[in-house]
């Protein structure tokens, strides 16, 4: 296989470019930065200005080999009359194998540098024992210890702004999954409600107009009409309540009142208009009167929905019998339980999608209870359908 050649950067190319061109000009001009050197040739200062300059193109691809060449050249560069180009891109040499080379060049290249500076400052005193030879360690520290910590600089604070960009795009990620959540839970929500307010309605409307069509009898088309209507009209109110609830938008306005267990007797009256013509009697018994406690706004809602839908699942399924609703509370548990008789039975029926299980369940599980439902045997040895909730009343457990 062949490996891809790495074209030099744009602005490698042009740093190259003006290091070169501007050597050159020094050159031209007879500009050097010293004299009396083995190779005083004036050509000679010409190979490393042309050596350092071609590191420049290595700058980034290979930032590690382009110092250690341009450290040969910039040495080579002191036996010949020199040029100040050849040191001002051997800094950026410096600048660039600390800013794009390896994590571990970063660290040591100003560690070396020091070093480096030191031993040369200390070698010129010991050599020249004049003061004056400071000015050497002095240049150069400014030609490769400068360039080396502004290369550390850099790097820290692209580092820094990488891991902040990061850090940002996570913490975005995190919120979009949470407003997902949110949403997910309002549909979800949203959809239990509008299950549970309307599903009874429906259900009744159903039955009484598949009776009204399957029999032919000006009184129980009378009767079944009248049904229909008390139920499409106090679904269509249901529903304006709801809609009117999703588009209020001031946060002044009193929010709409959730229904409560002394909404109860309405509700099985009702159920028992909607299920006389199919042989249901619903009952209330609740046990609770001696317990003055107040329930929380939540466990009166939950406990509401599960009475309603229930009740409407025996519209929909029950055999003629009795349908029982029953209260009651021990210790910090509401215990709400409807039984129903279960099999078959003449007449219309209304078919169901499991939807009212599913959110009756949910409801109990979002308050930490118990839920369970289904056909088992009573005391008699009669078949029925049982829903037993068990919904705790604490505060601490309600808003957990």
């Amino acid at each position: 296989m062949f490996t891809a050649i790495r074209l030099p950067h744009r602005h490698d190319v042009i740093f190259a470019a003006v290091g070169l061109l501007g050597g050159l000009l020094l050159w031209l001009l007879g500009l050097h930065t010293q004299r009396g050197h083995p190779f005083s040739a004036p050509w000679a200062t010409l190979v490393p200005l042309t050596v350092t300059a071609s590191m420049l193109l290595l700058r980034r691809s290979a930032p590690r080999t382009a110092l250690l060449v341009g450290t040969l050249a910039l040495v080579t560069d002191q036996f010949t009359r020199g040029n100040l180009a050849t040191v001002v891109m051997f800094t950026d040499l410096v600048y660039a194998a600390v800013l794009y080379g390896s994590p571990a060049a970063a660290r040591r290249i100003p560690v070396a540098s020091v070093l480096i500076t030191v031993a040369v400052t200390v070698g010129f005193l010991a050599w020249f024992r004049r003061p004056e030879a400071l000015l050497i360690g002095v240049v150069a520290g400014l030609i490769s210890i400068a360039p080396a910590i502004t290369g550390v600089s850099v790097r820290n604070h692209r580092t820094a702004a990488e891991a902040a960009r990061l850090a940002a795009e996570q913490t975005a990620r995190l919120a979009e999954m949470d407003r997902v959540q949110a949403v997910i839970a309002e549909r979800t929500r949203m959809a239990r409600e509008l299950h549970d307010m309307v599903a009874n309605h429906l259900s009744a409307v159903a039955i009484h107009s598949t009776a009204a069509l399957s029999i032919d009898d000006p009184e129980t088309s009378r009767n079944a009409l009248k049904v229909i209507r008390e139920n499409s009209v106090e679904g269509l109110a249901e529903m304006r309540r709801l809609i009117g609830l999703l588009r209020r938008r001031g946060e002044d306005e009193a929010p709409a009142a959730a229904p409560t267990l002394a909404s109860l007797d309405a509700l099985i009256e009702q159920a028992n208009g909607n299920g006389a013509s199919s042989g249901l009697t619903c009952v209330l018994e609740d046990s609770r009167a001696a317990d003055p406690r107040a329930l929380p706004t939540p466990v009166e809602l939950a406990a509401y929905r599960i009475v309603q839908e229930s009740l409407t699942n025996a519209l929909k399924h029950a055999a003629p019998g009795p349908v029982t609703v029953r209260l009651g509370r021990i210790g910090e548990l509401l215990t709400v339980e409807v039984t129903s008789a279960f099999g078959s039975r003449p007449g219309p029926t209304a078919p169901g999608s499991g939807a009212g299980l599913v959110g009756m369940r949910e409801r109990v599980a979002l308050l930490g209870g118990t839920f369970g439902a289904g056909a088992e045997t009573d005391g008699g040895g009669t078949r029925i359908w049982r829903v037993r909730a068990e919904l705790p009343v604490e505060e601490e457990a309600v808003r957990e």
